[in-house]
């Protein structure tokens, strides 16, 4: 299935607020990732961020906007084949997806 050339609609409002919590995610763990680089922040720095800063929630917002205008926009064939990529997924806390040598962010 080729969805390379697949276009999907999603309200401004909601690109604006996803883009807004990620741009604060990304700098955040980057002032973050510095800091702990330099010695200043502790182990436990980047696990207070989360929960403070209620990211599992925010994510999970992210997810749904995409997900919601997928499933109006495509058949449920096309969602199928999403779902599965997605499956594919690198989990934290399964095998093979703990050890920083498996990074996929670059």
């Amino acid at each position: 299935m080729d969805m390379s050339s697949r276009e999907i609609r999603v309200p401004l409002s909601e690109v604006v607020a996803v883009l807004q919590d990620l741009n604060e995610f990304v700098v955040s763990l980057d002032r973050l990732g510095s800091r702990q680089a330099s010695g200043t922040a502790d182990e436990h720095s980047v696990g207070r961020f989360i929960a403070d800063w209620d990211v599992a929630r925010r994510l999970a917002r992210a997810r749904r906007v995409i997900s919601v205008a997928l499933d109006a926009q495509l058949s449920e064939e096309h969602n199928a084949a999403i779902d599965a990529l997605c499956d594919q997924g690198h989990f934290y806390g399964t095998d093979g997806a703990i050890s920083p040598s498996n990074d996929r962010s670059s």
